[in-house]
């Protein structure tokens, strides 16, 4: 995995358990939202340390402004605009921080803009250190109610329309199995009827000749 200031536009997958997934991005007014920022090693059996900070640009705003910083054993608010509705939601009990997520409480429409996180990462090689910096953004806006995605949408037509194709399917193979087994019974019947035919035929022609030997 690169390191880049470019977002990921899909989930890629990273050393050990360690996967690198878009946010949400459409936050309702009101409720808890989670800022999704995940930057996984690039080769996870290399010991790091890494502190995490969250710069925000509201809608309208030319510049970023320090809002959040996180160094793996305590947080801080910077922006008294979050003060008391920012929480740690990332990595814990390392100071190797690949996942710098955090809950913003109680959205107000407000907190729309962009959110940056910013890893600041020290990787330890045996001789010497190499730091990197890999940061993602977050484009929210907030809405009063919560929006069905298109994504959401074609799926659920998709289902639907699964469920009516394997209807259609199971009706097609009910109706092709009835009629083999109606055509499987009617050979059976003519076959009963031929074979009993014969058998009065043998039966008469048997009788037959006993009268003549009489």
């Amino acid at each position: 995995i690169q390191e880049s200031d470019d977002g990921v536009s899909a989930v890629s997958l990273c050393s050990g358990a360690c996967a690198e997934v878009d946010s949400d991005t459409e936050a309702v007014a009101g409720q808890l939202f989670k800022l999704g920022c995940i930057s996984c090693k690039m080769r996870g059996e290399v010991e790091a340390s890494a502190t995490v900070d969250w710069m925000f640009r509201a809608r309208g705003e030319a510049d970023f402004v320090h809002i959040y910083s996180y160094d793996g054993e305590a947080s801080s608010i910077i922006d008294e605009r979050f003060q008391d509705r920012m929480e740690w939601h990332g990595s814990k009990k390392t100071f190797d921080l690949q996942d710098a997520s955090v809950d913003l409480l109680n959205v107000t429409f407000n907190d729309s803009g962009v959110y940056r996180c910013i890893f600041n990462r020290v990787l330890s090689y045996e001789h010497y250190e190499f730091s990197t910096i890999a940061s993602k953004e977050v484009h929210l806006t907030v809405v009063g109610k919560a929006t069905r995605g298109t994504a959401s949408i074609v799926s659920e037509v998709m289902m639907y329309v699964s469920i009516i194709g394997l209807q259609l399917w199971l009706l097609v193979e009910m109706i092709y199995c009835y009629r083999k087994i109606a055509a499987a019974g009617e050979e059976a019947l003519r076959a009963s009827a031929a074979e009993y035919l014969a058998i009065a035929s043998e039966s008469k022609d048997n009788c037959a000749g006993v009268q003549v030997a009489e």
